[in-house]
């Protein structure tokens, strides 16, 4: 989801669902709506037209790294934990989002009109740093029209990009590593990205089964520990930075079940040379989805599926936003017992959430417990629905 989180592209479907469309085509790029739309009620417009992730199939890349444009939506997602030449902690979040406004027999229509401001392709970007050592959140987030050069993607060279935020090949003739450049007044990152471990194919085979039905899923794939080096700017100073983070990449046309209200996301990269990845998607009881699914990767790469029988997340803690509208879990117990793995999960602080169209909160997280480590948690649907986290 990521992945699951997958479904994060909630706003995705607020498009034609829930005639959002309009006014993002006409909002300032730096504009937010003042009025936050739950996950469920965003996970809930017409498929009818778009493709569908059905079938098993082959990856192909370059061009998977690409846009693809027959399916409602995508995204590019990278998360990292990142180092100052003294050891601050740094999290930093860009993600670029892409919506279809109309299914494919449309989009040729649209695509053949004459002008090149004339498109249904629409992307939304978020960018955030969390400096773990003064415990400061800054979270923006950017809409664009796909045409004019504005907003786009493309495979080969790699590029995805929403005005001068993007994550882009460094070399024209291999797609890594990847430069990700994002900047605002207040804080801005320039990073360069270089797997340390081969890609990921995500449930099965790259098929993310996300709830009943065919076709309720989505192509998956991930890069799980990217080294990561180069600077990040916060209001007062530009430092060099050297870590690791990690790429989500995945299309659908999908939505949440009828009882799901969102969904708990961990990406975690453990000291061992061992990722974790797991998404827990929720019910509107509070209970785990029987669709919650996750990766264990090996230091070599190897992976081992994670049900929701391998896997039990116990929440130790919540945080509530300044408004009082949202309640987040913030601290947890994640536990693997057939890996030896039990794991203490905490935030650099609790105030990691975006308070953007669809809000959700997404915050860089340190590991304690049986294995030492760091990563990243999203939460999403807390505040929309009154049930409480699952354990």
């Amino acid at each position: 989801m990521r992945r699951s989180r997958s479904l994060l592209l909630f706003a995705i479907l607020l498009f034609a669902g829930l005639g959002l469309g309009a006014y993002w085509l006409t909002a300032d790029s730096e504009d937010s709506l003042q009025t936050s739309v739950s996950v469920a009620d965003a996970m809930s417009s017409d498929t009818t037209g778009y493709r569908r992730a059905a079938v098993v199939r082959d990856f192909s890349f370059p061009e998977d790294h690409g846009p693809h444009p027959g399916f409602n939506n995508e995204w590019w997602y990278v998360t990292g934990n990142v180092d100052g030449p003294t050891g601050e902690p740094f999290g930093y979040e860009l993600t670029i989002f892409r919506f279809a406004l109309t299914p494919p027999e449309k989009n040729n229509v649209v695509a053949t009109a004459g002008s090149d401001w004339r498109t249904n392709q629409f992307y939304m970007a978020h960018f955030a740093v969390s400096n773990g050592e003064d415990e400061t959140f800054h979270a923006f987030e950017r809409f664009g029209r796909g045409g004019a050069g504005i907003a786009g993607a493309q495979a080969a060279p790699f590029r995805v990009w929403l005005e001068d935020w993007s994550i882009a090949s460094v070399q024209d003739e291999s797609t890594f590593p990847l430069r990700l450049q994002a900047q605002r007044p207040e804080v801005g990152v320039n990073l360069t990205l270089q797997p340390k471990k081969p890609m990921v194919l995500q449930g099965d085979r790259g098929l993310s089964q996300k709830g009943p039905g065919r076709g309720n899923a989505s192509y998956y794939y991930s890069y799980t520990r990217l080294a990561t080096e180069g600077t990040l700017r916060t209001p007062t100073d530009t430092v060099e930075v050297t870590g690791e983070s990690w790429m989500d990449r995945e299309w659908s046309t999908s939505a949440l079940g009828p009882n799901q209200v969102g969904w708990d996301w961990f990406s975690l990269q453990l000291a061992d040379g061992r990722d974790l990845m797991y998404y827990q998607l929720r019910n509107e009881d509070g209970s785990a989805s029987r669709f919650s699914d996750g990766t264990l990767v090996g230091p070599d790469g190897s992976t081992e599926t994670l049900r929701p029988e391998d896997v039990t997340v116990e929440v130790l803690n919540t945080w509530t936003s300044p408004d009082g509208t949202h309640t987040y879990p913030v601290e947890w117990n994640v536990r693997v017992p057939s890996e030896d793995i039990d794991l203490h999960v905490v935030p650099y602080f609790p105030e990691q959430e975006l308070n953007v169209s669809v809000r959700y909160w997404e915050g860089a997280v340190r590991v304690e417990g049986s294995h030492s480590g760091r990563g990243y948690v999203e939460l999403t649907g807390y505040g929309d629905s009154p049930a409480t986290p699952a354990s």
